[in-house]
């Protein structure tokens, strides 16, 4: 059953998006969690993590890039020594993408940072308003991919 939300709804969504996206820049600017690695290179490592190793179409399709920017990416982390590239095996015209040790360390204080950051800011939480938080982030990230992400698409 589809539903129109209230105005009053999607116009505090909206705003509350918006304040969120400042907050996120905030707290980047004033703690330590990206002196090592910058968002989008945590990102792209942490989706390798997940995902495994993986080309440059299918890392673009995941994080919801254009080929060209994921490429762009992918050759200046190659150059910080943080991926490693390696033809496919069945087809070496394209290239296989996996973090190195350096990649994989590097990820990993960052996402340590980020969940010491983290701890604090929720110390006052519970379990269940955690687990509440992280399912409707989660919904909305994946809401925002399913209609926004592949670009070719549009």
């Amino acid at each position: 059953m589809e539903h129109t939300p209230s105005e009053h709804l999607l116009d505090e969504i909206e705003l509350e998006s918006a304040r969120l996206v400042r907050n996120f820049e905030l707290m980047r600017r004033r703690t330590d969690s990206y002196e090592e690695l910058d968002r989008s290179e945590y990102l792209l490592l942490r989706t390798l993590d997940e995902t495994g190793p993986a080309d440059i179409n299918t890392l673009a399709a995941v994080l919801g890039l254009d080929p060209s920017t994921a490429g762009r990416q992918v050759a200046t982390m190659r150059k910080a020594g943080l991926i490693e590239c390696e033809p496919a095996t069945d087809d070496r015209r394209r290239s296989i993408i996996t973090p190195t040790e350096q990649g994989r360390d590097e990820a990993r204080s960052v996402r340590l940072h980020r969940h010491r950051n983290l701890d604090e800011l929720f110390a006052e939480w519970s379990e269940d308003e955690l687990r509440t938080l992280g399912t409707m982030v989660s919904r909305y990230n994946r809401a925002i991919r399913e209609r926004f992400g592949d670009e070719r698409r549009n």
